[in-house]
């Protein structure tokens, strides 16, 4: 029997001592179609583990609990349950960024405290076992992160001083955030930009100052954070959204059809093993990024303006090989 159908046993034990039923192993074997043995099995778990209170009334037939102020833990989990939690909090600490290591093992020692089974699971262990290589990302203050979350809650305007890396300058912005979201380790935030006056996707990591302002907001019903990203590929969002068509050569199709690049994608099949991917996004400098990765291996069919910005980069990077 797996952990989890004994965590159940467990819990409908418990369930009809706490109704006053006095539950016995034939009765409990009958209703949960489990053998004697393992609801005696069951039964030692909780007395020997959960140090349960069980003793057994002869004249009612069945099992009470002698101090009725007793409870379960808290925390009943299998060691599938424990692994898979710990193995999330490696990939939290990689992925969503260090700023959450203080917090995520603090998590780690209360829950460990609060087992009463003999079930461990070490994170020194776990990483004997497992590697995570974390990506390349930009360092986000803790504090930044929580209070952004309180003033998307709250719909509190927050004043920023940001630096957009594309100008090479600094300005402050008042916005009003909308949503937070990770990307292969980077958090971004979705805001109405006062200074824009429209929709605008923040790096997190290249907010240097800000304040959650006493002024609220009224969130815009009609905005949809899905139909948002939709538009956007990778990181980068963009103007409105156009169709962009890629060529993909047989050796590298083999990589292209294992994944899922857009919510928008489609895939054309090409007689000699190549492939066309089709999908629609505003964001085309990303794409232009994306694309050239692949070097030799890809094409871009449309739109035109893309096409050229590739030729045009093509071009310069064969003047610095010369």
């Amino acid at each position: 029997m797996s952990g989890r159908q004994q965590l159940e046993r467990i819990l409908e034990i418990d369930r009809q001592i706490r109704a006053l039923k006095y539950p016995n192993a034939r009765r409990l074997a009958r209703e949960l179609e489990v053998s004697e043995r393992t609801i005696y099995q069951d039964r030692q778990f909780m007395v020997d583990r959960l140090r349960a209170p069980l003793a057994y009334d002869r004249r009612r037939g069945g099992w009470y609990y002698t101090d009725p102020n007793w409870a379960l833990p808290s925390v009943l989990v299998t060691e599938g349950e424990l692994l898979a939690f710990f193995l999330s909090v490696e990939v939290a600490r990689r992925y969503l960024g260090t700023a959450f290591e203080g917090p995520l093992c603090s998590a780690v020692e209360k829950i460990t405290a609060g087992l009463k089974s003999q079930i461990q699971v070490s994170l020194g262990d776990l990483r004997a076992c497992y590697i995570f290589a974390p990506p390349p990302v930009v360092s986000v203050k803790e504090e930044l992160l929580l209070e952004l979350h309180r003033a998307i809650q709250c719909c509190r305007q927050v004043k920023i001083r940001y630096y957009t890396a594309s100008r090479g300058c600094r300005q402050v912005r008042v916005v009003e955030p909308y949503h937070l979201y990770n990307l292969r380790g980077d958090w971004y935030l979705i805001a109405f930009d006062h200074l824009r006056r429209d929709m605008r996707t923040f790096h997190a990591g290249r907010i240097e100052e800000w304040e959650v302002l006493n002024q609220e907001f009224k969130r815009d019903p009609g905005f949809s954070v899905g139909k948002w990203m939709a538009q956007a590929f990778v990181a980068e969002r963009g103007e409105e959204p156009v169709e962009v068509v890629i060529k993909f050569d047989p050796y590298q199709a083999r990589y292209i059809r294992e994944r899922s690049w857009h919510p928008s994608q489609e895939i054309e099949e090409l007689p000699d093993g190549g492939l066309i991917l089709r999908f629609f996004t505003g964001g085309l400098d990303e794409v232009k990024r994306w694309v050239m990765g692949y070097g030799s291996h890809a094409e871009v069919l449309a739109p035109e303006s893309l096409r050229q910005a590739i030729r045009e980069e093509i071009q310069k990077m064969a003047q610095i090989y010369r």
